[in-house]
C-alpha cells in the first residue's frame, strides 16, 4: 500500500490524452486531434450579443423521458456533476478550454448508463459513483469492489451489465481500451485496480491516482476559455469546469434556429448531456463524464415520439405548472 500511495504521487511523463479520442483498436498512425475535428468553431460574437445578458436556466426547460433536454430558442446554463473518465491525467484547470465530444472507448454502454441512471437516481453518493467508474474505466474485479459502490452499481446498472462486470460468458474483465495511451493512463488503471484488490477505503487514495495534482500539459496553441462551438442542428454549446466533479454547461439557441434545423430526434431540438463528454481542446487533462444536474429539480416530462419528421418549434411553455406533466 506504501509502494502505491508514493508511486501515485509522483509525477509521471504522459501522452495527450485527446490525441487518442477516437476508438480504433487497430489503428497504427497518430489520429486527428479530437474536438478539433468533431467540433464547429464558427463562431458567435457573444461580446455583443450575450455579454449583457443573463442565462436562463436549462434545466427549466422540459424534459423527455430519457432525460434529453428539449431546446428552446435562448441562452441557457446549468451546472452538472462531472466525473474523471481517464485516470492518470490531471484534474481541469483555469487555463483549460473544453468543448464537446462524443462519449466513447471502454464499456462505454456501461458508463453511460452509469451516467444517465445518475439523473434518475440522484440518492448514489457522486464519490461512490466516481469509484465505480474508476472500476470500470480500469477494468477491475467487480467481486473485490466495497459493498457500498456494489450498491450503487445496483441501483444505476441491470443485472445483464453487473455479469459482464463479473465477467460475464466470456470474461470480458481483461486489458483496458486501445484508445487510451499506453504510457501512463494505463499505469494509473493498474493502480486502481491494484487498490481495489486490496480493498482501500480511502477515496482519497483512489483521486491521488486517477487525478494528477499537477499543472496540465500545453499541447496546443492556447484556446479561448469561452469559445462556443457549433453543433450539428445550429445551437452552440461550451463546457466551463471547476475540477473534475463539477462542470457548468452554456447552451445559445439563435433565434430562428429551430426553424431551420434538419437533424433534429424527432420532432423537437434535443440535447442529451450525458451521450456526450467535456474533452480538453489542447491540453492533458481530464475527460468528464456528465451526470445528474447539482440543483436538485422536479422533471417535467413530455412524452415525445422519435423518429422521422419535419422539426417543429417545442411546445411554448405555460406559466402555469399544472400545466406541465411533472415527473
Amino acid at each position: 500500500m506504501f509502494v502505491i500511495f508514493l508511486t501515485a504521487c509522483a509525477p509521471a511523463s504522459r501522452n495527450v490524452a485527446s490525441d487518442n479520442l477516437h476508438d480504433n483498436s487497430s489503428n497504427r498512425s497518430r489520429p486527428v486531434p479530437p474536438g478539433l475535428a468533431l467540433a464547429d468553431t464558427t463562431g458567435i460574437n457573444q461580446k455583443d450579443s450575450l455579454a449583457n445578458r443573463k442565462p436562463l436556466s436549462l434545466m427549466e426547460l422540459p424534459q423527455a423521458e430519457d432525460g434529453e433536454i428539449i431546446l428552446s430558442e435562448g441562452y441557457y446554463e446549468a451546472d452538472f456533476k462531472s466525473y474523471c473518465l481517464q485516470p492518470g491525467t490531471p484534474g481541469p484547470s483555469d487555463k483549460d478550454a473544453y468543448l464537446q465530444a462524443p462519449l466513447n472507448g471502454y464499456r462505454k454502454d456501461i458508463i453511460e448508463t452509469i451516467l444517465r441512471n445518475s439523473i434518475k437516481e440522484p440518492q448514489p453518493d457522486q464519490r461512490n459513483i466516481q469509484l465505480l467508474l474508476w472500476s470500470v474505466v480500469s477494468g477491475s474485479d467487480y467481486n473485490k469492489l466495497s459493498w457500498e459502490v456494489q450498491s450503487t452499481a445496483k441501483e444505476l446498472l441491470s443485472r445483464k451489465q453487473i455479469f459482464e462486470l463479473k465477467g460475464g460468458v466470456m470474461g470480458v474483465v481483461k486489458t483496458v481500451s486501445t484508445s487510451f495511451p499506453e504510457r501512463g493512463l494505463t499505469t494509473a488503471n493498474n493502480k486502481l485496480k491494484q487498490l481495489f484488490e486490496l480493498g482501500t477505503s480511502s477515496y482519497e487514495l483512489f483521486e491521488r491516482v486517477a487525478v494528477l495534482q499537477q499543472t496540465s500539459e500545453t499541447r496546443r496553441a492556447a484556446v479561448e476559455k469561452d469559445q462556443w462551438y457549433k453543433q450539428a442542428d445550429g445551437y452552440y454549446l461550451r463546457y466551463f469546469p471547476s475540477g473534475y466533479q463539477h462542470v457548468k454547461i452554456e447552451v445559445y439557441v439563435p433565434e430562428g434556429s429551430l426553424d431551420s434545423s434538419r437533424k433534429n430526434s424527432g420532432n423537437y431540438l434535443l440535447f442529451d448531456p450525458v451521450t456526450m463528454m467535456a474533452i480538453p481542446v489542447h491540453s492533458n487533462s481530464q475527460r468528464l463524464g456528465i451526470g445528474a444536474p447539482i440543483t436538485d429539480i422536479i422533471r417535467k416530462i413530455i412524452q415525445i415520439q422519435k423518429g422521422p419528421g419535419t422539426p417543429k418549434k417545442p411546445p411554448v411553455k405555460s406559466k402555469n405548472p399544472k400545466d406541465v406533466l411533472m415527473k
